[in-house]
Formats: C-alpha cells, structure tokens, sequence
C-alpha cells in the first residue's frame, strides 16, 4: 500500500479539483496501509486469546496460573510489546517509501514537519491499541467470530450506522467513536470538527482499558 497508493497519486497528479490540491496530505497518503493493517492486527489480538479456548489448552493455562489475572496482563504485554516493536519501523519504512514516491512531484513531507512524527508514530500505537481492543474482546466473549465480528463492528460498522442519523446527531457523535478517536492520532493536520490528537487517542485507549477490565472480570468470576 504504500507503494500503490503514493504512485496512483502521482500518475495522476495533479487533481482536477484544485481544493484536493490544497488539502493534499502526503503523510496519510503513504500511511494507507494502517487501515488494512488494523483488520489483520485486530484479529491477531482476538486470535491470540480465543486460540487457546477453542483446542482447549486455556485449562492447561488456568491450572498453571490459578489466580488467573497474571495471564491476561501477560498476554496484553507480550502482544503490545512485539506489536510496537513491528509497527513503529513498519509505519516509518511506509511513510519514507511513499515520500521517495512523491519526490518525483515535489509533493514530500519531511520527519521534521510538523505533525508528521507525531503520525507515523501515532499509526504504530494506534495499531498497537486495536489489538489490544482485539486481545480483550477475545478475552470476554471467549469466542473467535464473535470477537472479530465486534471488533470490525466497532471500527467500521458504528460509524456507517451513525452517519445514518440526523447531521445535528451525526456530527458530535462521530467525533466520540472509536474508530476516529484513535485515528486522531494518524492526522498530519487536524480535524477541526473531531478530537485533538492526543486526547482522541487517550479516549481510545481508555475504550480498550474498559473492555480489558470486563475481561479481567470475567476470566475471574467464568469457569474455563
């Protein structure tokens, strides 16, 4: 993705409408990839969890461990740990790809634009952050499809069913989702009708922090 999207731009660059010319984000363009990267992330974190419970080796694990807590923060560490690990040089390797792209149009941003740090950064702990949201939906409905229906629920189909609603409604509710909170965080330029970068994604991160405490919760009070 961050080879295509950047060279389709250019092959058709420039724009038939000037206001997309002026609008133009370099940064984003090369960080495409973040939004298919989520759906394999998420997944991954539901997989990680719900794994176990389907061969049955959750017992195994269980019996090692019987205060139960220990497991799910380990996991939630390990997985966000080599999730960021992976991510952080993945997003940076795709932002300067897509720029060495846009060189041919002197289009390029460079790290040390503002904002532009703070993205390609941003996309790694937001990947990062939705698969910890995959880990903990694994970890309360114990179950593989449900936990990857709920997570693409939460990230694609909220949004499509609010746009739904009246613009008066639409337009404060959107901002909140979880979806747009923690993409805040990716955005070169900010929004001026959604959430500062920072605080979208602490309010993501605080979504996760609540459906990860619903599974401590669980994993305490549900036999294996």
């Amino acid at each position: 993705m961050a080879v295509l999207v950047p060279t389709v731009t250019v092959n058709h660059w420039p724009p038939r409408n000037p206001g997309e010319a002026l609008s133009f984000d370099p940064t984003s363009r090369s960080l495409a990839g973040v939004f298919l990267a989520q759906l394999a992330i998420g997944v991954l974190g539901v997989l990680f969890v719900t794994g176990e419970y389907a061969t049955g080796m959750i017992r195994a694990t269980l019996a090692a461990v019987p205060t139960r807590l220990p497991v799910l923060w380990a996991k939630a560490i390990v997985f966000a740990a080599v999730t960021l690990v992976l991510t952080v040089p993945s997003t940076l390797a795709a932002f300067l790809i897509g720029q060495s792209i846009f060189t041919s149009k002197h289009l390029q941003a460079s790290v040390g634009d503002p904002g532009v740090l703070r993205a390609v950064v941003g996309a790694a702990l937001y990947l990062t952050v939705v698969g910890l949201l995959g880990l903990a939906l694994g970890a309360v409905l114990r179950n593989t499809a449900g936990g990857i229906s709920t997570l693409f629920g939460l990230l694609f189909v909220l949004p499509i069913i609010v746009r739904f609603l009246p613009s008066s409604w639409a337009d404060p509710i959107s901002r909140y989702l979880p979806n747009a909170a923690g993409e805040a965080i990716t955005h070169v330029h900010t929004d001026p009708t959604g959430l500062a970068p920072w605080t979208g994604f602490a309010l993501f991160c605080g979504y996760t922090a609540v459906v990860m405490a619903a599974a401590a919760v669980t994993l305490r009070r549900r036999d294996a």
